[in-house]
């Protein structure tokens, strides 16, 4: 194999954003494309084979071109330069950039970081209704809150509401203190988490005074017509069918719905059939919906929970049942509790015999 040199030019100012900490960046390129980069007189060389040389190459000119509009480097848009270079769609970095939503309290500013990202946040600004469906970490919930105050300050809905399933996540926490506030609070503290950074707590505390932010549990949309707002359904894998159907028709004119959930973190009893399955499958042709599906790549967090969220898929898939299978169970499972149902009446009609005795 014959090997091949080019050599890249990094402005000193971009050096340390784009190598990274102790030069992790760059090494994370020589792995992934097994190439050799050596510093020499302020110019960086790449030494391996020639398409291989190309691939780092062209990895490095987006990660400098990112570092020149302003952005921290971080291991996610590194390890994301490296996969869209192996399919070819290295420039979709720059474009994906370009998105800007808004900027959060601090001035950090929010903008889609994956293809899949920049596909979500696209639907929800030409959608009526907008499924956002993945693993965790892939900002579903945060782009959507993103989206919902920036419309908000621009005025194009009078009014944000935010509402969960209060369903506890696989343990049972017993009576709350407090009063009903306080007592749903810990079921909707994600959604106060992101409001707090995107808008600052003065703010938000104003606009919920007025009525203009509402938080609150699913039960409470009921009988409700939710006109000119711009509604956000979180953890909606945890909704029953008619809890779904209930919500959907609650919406008005000049409203906006994102709903998000991963449908592989259900907390409904064992058996229980989630809305969001049920609603994506019927309402996949219905215009003004759209259904976006991110995946692992989409991940954005620390990228351990990448590799965790994808060892999980390859576990599932692998152990997965095959339809007939699952079917054969839930009917097995059906059978069980009729039977159980079965005996319990009995055993009430024995004892309604026993006690009052039987009519000759």
């Amino acid at each position: 194999m014959s090997l091949t040199e080019t050599t890249i030019q990094i402005p000193t100012e971009h050096m340390a954003n784009v190598f990274g900490q102790f030069d992790a960046y760059i090494k994370k390129i020589e792995r992934a494309f097994q190439v050799t980069a050596v510093m020499r007189d302020g110019s960086m060389k790449l030494l391996g084979s020639e398409g291989q040389v190309a691939r780092a190459h062209r990895t490095l000119d987006q990660l400098l071109a990112l570092s020149q509009r302003g952005n921290a480097i971080t291991e996610q848009n590194v390890d994301y330069a490296i996969a869209l270079t192996f399919e070819e769609k290295e420039q979709a970095m720059t474009e994906i950039d370009q998105d800007l939503i808004c900027h959060t309290i601090s001035g950090k500013p929010i903008k889609p970081k994956t293809l899949g990202q920049k596909a979500y946040v696209d639907a929800i600004r030409e959608r009526m209704i907008v499924f956002g469906i993945g693993p965790a970490g892939t900002g579903k919930t945060y782009l959507a809150m993103a989206m919902a105050i920036h419309a908000f300050k621009n005025e194009e809905v009078s009014r944000i509401i935010l509402t969960r399933p209060a369903i506890e996540a696989g343990e049972k926490l017993g009576f709350l203190p407090g009063d009903l506030q306080s007592k749903i609070d810990p079921y909707l503290r994600p959604l106060y988490d992101a409001l707090y950074q995107i808008m600052g707590a003065d703010s938000f505390a104003k606009n919920m005074e007025k009525g203009l932010i509402e938080v609150a549990p699913l039960a409470y949309m009921r009988g409700r017509t939710l006109d000119n707002a711009f509604i956000i359904l979180d953890e909606a894998q945890n909704t029953t069918p008619a809890q779904m159907k209930m919500f959907l028709t609650r919406i008005g004119f000049g409203s906006k719905v994102v709903i998000t959930g991963d449908a592989t973190q259900k907390d409904l009893a064992p058996g229980a059939v989630s809305g969001l399955d049920i609603a994506t499958r019927v309402l996949s042709r219905v215009e003004e919906i759209a259904i976006c599906h991110l995946t692992g790549s989409d991940v954005v967090r620390h990228p351990l929970v990448q590799r965790i969220v994808m060892a999980y898929e390859a576990y599932e898939k692998q152990n997965q049942p095959n339809r007939g299978e699952r079917r054969r169970r839930e009917r097995a499972m059906l059978s069980q509790r009729q039977g159980i149902r079965d005996e319990e009446r009995q055993v009430r009609d024995r004892s309604r015999s026993g006690r009052y005795g039987v009519r000759k």
